[in-house]
């Protein structure tokens, strides 16, 4: 079967690579006036680490969501107008990531952390839904798969991202009383993704290798 999403995935590379390199310019250079040495400049660094602990966890959020993507796509096949406008929802939250990081850089450190923290979380929670939409829109499809996917690796798939929901929407009802705790809860939930697509990838692998012996 001829894949047909190549446009779509290079696009989506795209838009992924732009929303990562927009998390840079949330890092400032420091100013420092006249008279001002190392100590100055040092303390100025450190009185930004809002900024850098926003830039390293939103990196890494939309690394992972990348990975994700790459991965949920090579089960995809052939494309569809369904699917191509849910692949937009996802690619437009991609880039709310970058705003929502930008919130927590500037006021991280101030008594508006846990409504920053709530708009951060209630992103991810959209993001788990938009792929969970984008899965559902073309597993209910078999013709659009990768030929020698079967029901067991469907349904691992839909539920690998699926089981996720509940506990992005905890975090975010957790932002409202406890907000760290919920900002953890969120890393551990990107620990998941990364481990989680690396088992559909070697399952893949699998499938292949016992697809090719079933038709040689």
């Amino acid at each position: 079967m001829e894949k047909e999403t190549g446009r779509i995935e290079a696009f989506s590379d795209g838009v992924f690579a732009i929303a990562i390199t927009l998390l840079v310019l949330e890092l400032h250079i420091p100013e420092l006036k006249e008279g001002e040495g190392p100590k100055d400049l040092l303390f100025k660094l450190v009185a930004q680490w809002p900024g850098y602990l926003a830039f390293m966890l939103s990196f890494f959020s939309i690394f992972i969501m990348w990975v994700n993507h790459h991965k949920l796509f090579k089960q995809i096949y052939k494309r569809n107008t369904a699917i191509m406008f849910s692949n937009g929802i996802i690619l437009f939250l991609v880039c709310c990531v970058s705003y929502t990081s930008a919130l927590m850089a500037n006021f991280y450190d101030t008594p508006s952390r846990q409504l920053t923290i709530t708009i951060y979380s209630g992103t991810f929670v959209l993001v788990n839904l938009s792929y969970n939409l984008c899965w559902f829109l073309a597993s209910r499809d078999r013709s659009l798969l990768r030929p020698e996917l079967g029901e067991t690796e469907i349904k691992k798939i839909r539920n690998n991202y699926f089981y996720g929901l509940p506990t992005y929407l905890a975090a975010f009802a957790l932002s409202f009383y406890f907000s760290v705790t919920a900002l953890a809860i969120n890393v551990l939930l990107w620990v998941f993704w990364a481990g989680s697509s690396g088992k559909i990838e070697v399952k893949n692998k699998m499938m292949a290798k016992s697809f090719f012996k079933t038709n040689n």
